[in-house]
């Protein structure tokens, strides 16, 4: 007997990161995540696309539930770009596993043993609350709030920026805090994607993490008219919109994780 939940991917576009367990930002979630198949076993293994694999977090969730599983994780958006792949796989896990071996734990719990994981691994900071919900969500302070929207977006990824090593590096956070909440004290995400890729390309930009290539590519596109920005953390350029420009396409969901 096997179970299967699919969970979306997350994009942030800003963040500030509060107490190493948290993290105020903007994020959405993209149609494009990671679909995981768990079946019974008496020791936890991981495949991804097809070839083994250590995702520390899928692991931590299941030790958090208390549980074993084969782990198959199928994924849509790239690893290690921004695209919050190690949040979706692991609330996918919790949720497939919670059915298959009945531990009857309730969404809120499995969300929360996700976020857990993630946190103990250095992956993530809150890219499953984003997951679980879909749609654009943010938090400037004043609690989680969200936006059921639906945008086009087209997307490109160069390489893997680790957020381990981002969010391990004390100067690095230090700064980003810095940034990040003065970006997020004026901002009103519910004004739209097209000024809130605008705060966040000055946020980045700010931050140190754009790379050339993304400097670049984003260059181009807003000498064409577009509005892009850089993922969190990723090194990945994401723009508004329904275009050719850039090597893929997708779109914010709003619906959130969930077993199929």
């Amino acid at each position: 007997m096997s179970i299967t939940a699919t969970a979306p991917g997350s994009v942030t576009t800003i963040f500030a990161p509060q107490d190493g367990e948290a993290s105020l930002g903007v994020s959405f979630a993209t149609a494009d995540g990671a679909t995981v198949t768990v079946r019974a076993a008496p020791e936890t293994g991981v495949v991804l696309d097809g070839e083994p694999a250590a995702i520390a977090p899928v692991a931590g969730v299941l030790r958090r539930l208390g549980t074993t599983a084969e782990v198959h994780v199928e994924t849509e958006a790239p690893i290690g770009c921004g695209f919050g792949v190690s949040g979706a796989a692991t609330l996918a896990t919790a949720l497939a596993a919670n059915e298959l071996a009945g531990l009857g734990r309730s969404r809120d719990e499995l969300v929360e043993a996700s976020h857990r994981a993630e946190v103990e691994a250095g992956t993530g900071l809150g890219d499953v609350f984003i997951q679980a919900r879909g749609g654009l969500v943010w938090d400037c302070g004043e609690g989680l709030q969200r936006i059921p929207c639906t945008d086009p977006l087209g997307y490109q990824s160069f390489g893997n920026i680790a957020t381990a090593d981002v969010l391990g590096n004390a100067a690095a956070v230090r700064t980003v805090q810095k940034v990040g909440k003065t970006a997020l004290a004026d901002l009103d995400p519910a004004a739209g994607l097209q000024p809130l890729f605008e705060t966040s390309w000055a946020f980045a930009r700010r931050t140190g993490l754009v790379t050339e290539r993304v400097q670049q590519v984003v260059a181009d596109l807003r000498a064409a008219g577009r509005t892009a920005t850089m993922a969190m953390v990723g090194e990945t350029v994401v723009s508004v919109g329904e275009h050719d420009a850039l090597d893929h396409s997708t779109r914010i969901t709003a619906v959130g994780a969930r077993l199929r």
